[in-house]
């Protein structure tokens, strides 16, 4: 599938501004939590995005939510890289937990023959429903268990 963005500058362009603006500010306290939430947005809108291309290229269902979690996750990665950060998708916040949602979710209501607009709003809802909830109130999932200590 061609990437989209290569195609149009004003993906490249949008996204410089939106650097420069924040870079602009500098240094607020809201400055974080706001991109948390702006992170929130984006994950669950990308999720069903990236599910929806795949659909048009008349994959099975598994792989078009697969591919709208890469899609939706993969920019996370790639802004923890080259901030030098560890990736969020190592920690236990729903993350790629709400990703599934907003992709799973498009699926199934597209194959229930759900009109897309309608469908792709209910599944960006629920999918950054779950991520402000996990933002707001703390949610996550279990943790792994450590492996037993050997003596």
């Amino acid at each position: 599938a061609p990437v989209f963005w290569v195609q149009d500058w004003r993906y490249i362009a949008a996204c410089v501004l939106a650097a420069t603006a924040i870079w602009m500010l500098g240094a607020r306290t809201w400055r974080f939590r706001a991109l948390l939430w702006l992170d929130a947005a984006g994950l669950a809108a990308y999720g069903v995005m990236g599910a929806a291309k795949a659909a048009t290229y008349g994959v099975a269902p598994l792989i078009c939510v697969v591919m709208g979690v890469l899609t939706a996750c993969f920019g996370g990665v790639v802004r923890d890289v080259l901030a030098g950060q560890p990736s969020i998708l190592l920690r236990r916040e729903l993350n790629i937990t709400a990703a599934l949602l907003s992709a799973g979710l498009f699926v199934t209501l597209k194959a229930l023959t759900v009109p897309t607009w309608p469908a792709v709003g209910v599944a960006v809802v629920a999918g950054f429903g779950l991520r402000a909830g996990a933002l707001k109130w703390g949610w996550s999932l279990p943790a792994f268990p450590s492996a037993p200590t050997r003596n």
